[in-house]
């Protein structure tokens, strides 16, 4: 096989849908002889800031001098990076040989009508856990593609776990109440295993507690256990903080993710990394706690393209993501006029994410979409045709090139929604650099 025919391969078993539950991959993963089984995990679930969260962790673990796996989703730049080694991306030629390895198997279940139907999503899970066993690496992070609780990531036996945010997301499958979906993401907390959450509120909070205290998960919060104390001084691309913890302080730690929200993603990891060492009897300097979380980076998460004109992007895919990025550009660019394309999927609440990008008073909106199952229909948004600062743009490529060519030095260029779309904008814009 060819690394082409490899990946159509797996994308094509999209068709079969999904089916809740773990019997396909646990099914799988037993065939493959249970990877997961010889791996020390870190299980990271939340609606927002999960793969933030999984960078810094990683940078910081790396620092340390450890052999660092992480599985994560979706892609931003190659399919390859979902299944990472200190940062690497999967070699196309492993990649081929581990579905070689799998498709037999694959092919074997479908003819179980129990077992049949296995997704990307499951298949690609447990590739990654035999790559990361055979591999001999030290951690392995693991985000949460959906959920938490019948995700197919929750086949695994974490020492760590780790929920970063709660919001309305994915509402057709998780639940239509901020209850229901903290339900769905505690189900990763497992028995005694120590647990560390993000900044979430009262009411998910309280779920999220409930579980913890049924499994003797100790539970260690944001705000209560560990705080941060934001500066707000910050002059360059980045953000500084001073982190609390018990006994430990760290100050003047900084990153270079812009946003207060990524002060709190990083907080978040630097309490998961320090807990890792606790668990594994390791020592965690400042010196490496402090170069791994200026060192993290994390593309099309408030990333800068370009400098002169400013370009910004920012995977902003549901109204809790966008509401911090309306909060992030009203506090960095109060003064400049903000051009924004935005495309999402039909599947989110896309009318929500624009109301709250027209409350920028200084922006102009120019709408899209882009080639991708469930991409929004332009059709289905004519209501804003009356507002003087939306435009529809049909090509996305073209309405690009055309902003580019209008907007003034002090201007800023943002672009954002579908993580999806934002990675195929970055893949042009990159190219168009090169040219």
């Amino acid at each position: 096989m060819k690394i082409e025919e490899t990946l159509s391969w797996i994308h094509s078993r999209k068709k079969f849908g999904s089916r809740p539950g773990l019997v396909r991959v646990e099914a799988l993963l037993e065939r493959l002889g249970n990877p997961e089984k010889q791996l020390s995990m870190i299980h990271i679930a939340g609606t927002n800031g999960k793969g933030s969260t999984v960078a810094f962790l990683r940078s910081i673990l790396q620092k340390q001098g450890l052999r660092v796996a992480t599985f994560t989703s979706p892609y931003i730049e190659h399919f390859n990076e979902r299944m990472s080694i200190n940062g690497v991306g999967i070699e196309n030629q492993k990649l081929i040989e581990y579905v070689e390895e799998i498709r037999p198997f694959v092919e074997t279940m479908d003819e179980n009508e129990e077992l049949s139907g296995i997704t990307e999503f499951e298949i690609i899970t447990a590739l990654a856990f035999l790559y990361f066993a055979r591999e001999n690496v030290d951690v392995v992070i693991v985000e949460v593609g959906l959920g938490g609780l019948l995700d197919s990531t929750n086949v695994i036996a974490p020492v760590l776990t780790g929920i970063t945010t709660i919001g309305l997301d994915h509402q057709d499958i998780l639940g239509d109440s901020l209850i229901e979906i903290a339900e769905q993401k505690a189900g990763i907390i497992k028995k005694n295993v120590p647990l560390v959450t993000g900044n979430i509120g009262t009411t998910a909070l309280s779920v999220i507690e409930g579980v913890a205290r049924k499994e003797q998960a100790e539970l260690i919060r944001f705000g209560r256990e560990y705080s941060i104390r934001y500066d707000e001084t910050t002059a360059s691309w980045g953000e500084t903080f001073d982190y609390f913890s018990g006994k430990f302080s760290l100050y003047h730690a900084t990153i270079s993710m812009l946003g207060q929200h990524q002060t709190e993603n990083a907080a978040m990891a630097l309490t998961l990394a320090r807990k890792y060492a606790e668990i594994k009897c390791f020592s965690l300097s400042e010196e490496v706690i402090l170069s791994g979380l200026k060192a993290a980076f994390w593309a099309g998460r408030m990333e800068k393209i370009h400098e002169h004109p400013l370009i910004i992007l920012d995977g902003a895919h549901n109204p809790h993501a966008m509401k911090r990025l309306v909060e992030n550009v009203q506090r960095e660019f109060p003064e400049k006029r903000v051009n924004i394309l935005f495309s999402a999927l039909q599947t989110k609440d896309v009318t929500q994410m624009l109301e709250q990008l027209l409350t920028l008073e200084n922006a102009h909106l120019y709408l899209t979409t882009f080639d991708y199952p469930q991409a929004i229909e332009l059709k289905d948004f004519h209501d804003l045709d009356k507002e003087k600062r939306v435009d529809f743009v049909s090509v996305w490529q073209f309405g690009l090139a055309e902003i580019l060519e209008k907007m003034r030095e002090d201007e800023v260029f943002l672009v954002t929604g579908s993580l999806y779309f934002i990675s195929q904008v970055r893949k042009f814009l990159i190219k168009m650099e090169k040219v």
